[in-house]
């Protein structure tokens, strides 16, 4: 199987040389066989992702129609046999939660994932209270699914953050329902945080411009993401807004790291706030192409036009503004073209989608250097549009 990560390292890797080694631990990660996005994963594939990345992760199940206890012993059984990671026992409000809840936990489970969106509850159910309760009798986070196909949560998720102060309440997926309003309020909310799991370096950005580092976790959604492709994208999102080298090695893992073990959250400074520079022009044109060919990709139609036009879009020529980034992002719309073989089993998507992904990302952070491997010179019109 075609390894992104292997062939992407060179992004992550120019990034701890220019900031420093950062340790990575990921906040995000699902193992399970059921889920209905098609995506599977085993404890032996997780750890192996993570042993690559050199980071360590907390894991829990994925959806499972008939019930948590039997999966919630296996996340906790991985954690057990692997000093990559720890476990998050997965609960449904309506499913005796409090009592899985003491068991797991009991058993060596570190933290909780709630997902509304699955299991089609609310944040206000007493279910959830029930649970947020425990979590703050015991000091440990609970990871809640804050993405696409839900309504927003976010306000009595934060009015439980209130009530509940030793939870810690990680809005998933960059809070991106909340997040217009959220940011401004987190100040007075030290036990919320959020993690990085989403794709859209324009959320991403916003994300570490208004919110305090403190408040941020990174996190990979394996197997919906690879860690060092995760890594060096979301890095490359938060130095475009401005993150210090500080920041930035409490978001990519000291904080989770903190918060697995009990810790109080570290005060690493303010949100660098809306000083990011103009995206110029001939830059803007290649990413929001390739917007649209995301958008095109998740709701299963063609996003080859879109693609065309963000290849042409790159064909700059050599003495235009940032030429280097338009050329560095048609080497990644190749690598795209180059592996768009059908998708693995458990997999909806093409393995090549990652660079495309990959492609927008750094079409939309010039700010940020290049990998020597990536320094190449624009295109070509016609190079562009063979």
């Amino acid at each position: 199987m075609l390894d992104i990560d292997a062939i992407l390292r060179p992004w992550w890797d120019s990034i701890q040389t220019a900031h420093g080694p950062l340790e990575l631990y990921d906040a995000h990660t699902h193992i399970g066989q059921n889920d209905p996005d098609g995506f599977r994963q085993t404890p032996e594939e997780l750890v192996d992702v993570m042993t690559r990345a050199d980071a360590r992760a907390v894991t829990f199940p994925m959806h499972e129609p008939g019930g948590y206890r039997e999966a919630n012993d296996v996340a906790i059984a991985a954690a057990a046999a692997s000093d990559r990671l720890e476990a998050f026992c997965r609960l449904d409000p309506r499913d005796h939660p409090a009592e899985e809840a003491r068991r797991c936990l009991d058993a060596g489970a570190v933290g909780i994932k709630l997902h509304p969106r699955a299991e089609q509850f609310g944040m206000d159910e007493p279910g959830v209270r029930e649970i947020i309760a425990i979590a703050h009798e015991r000091k440990v986070p609970v990871l809640i699914h804050a993405g696409r196909g839900i309504p927003a949560l976010g306000q009595t998720t934060v009015a439980l953050s209130s009530e509940f102060p030793g939870a810690r309440l990680i809005l998933a997926h960059g809070a991106i329902s909340d997040l217009a309003w959220l940011w401004h309020v987190l100040p007075e909310h030290p036990n919320v945080f959020i993690d990085t799991s989403w794709w859209n370096p324009a959320d991403l950005i916003a994300l570490f411009a208004l919110v305090d580092p403190s408040h941020i976790v990174w996190a990979s959604d394996s197997p919906y993401g690879l860690p060092v492709t995760a890594a060096f994208t979301h890095a490359r999102c938060a130095l475009q807004a401005g993150v210090s080298d500080e920041a930035l090695r409490s978001i990519m893992g000291g904080q989770m790291a903190r918060l697995v073990a009990g810790e109080d959250p570290a005060w690493v400074g303010s949100a660098p706030g809306a000083v990011e520079p103009a995206l110029h022009p001939l830059l803007d044109r290649i990413a929001t192409h390739l917007i649209t060919a995301m958008g095109r990709a998740f709701g299963q139609t063609d996003p080859d036009e879109s693609i065309a036009l963000a290849r042409l879009s790159c064909a700059v020529g050599e003495d235009a503004p940032h030429a280097d980034v338009a050329g560095a992002t048609l080497e990644l719309l190749d690598l795209y073209r180059e592996h768009l073989a059908p998708p693995p089993p458990g997999r909806p998507f093409p393995v090549g989608f990652r660079f495309l992904m990959a492609a927008l990302t750094v079409a939309r952070t010039p700010t940020v250097p290049l990998p020597d491997a990536f320094h190449v010179p624009p295109p070509t019109r016609d190079e562009a549009e063979a």
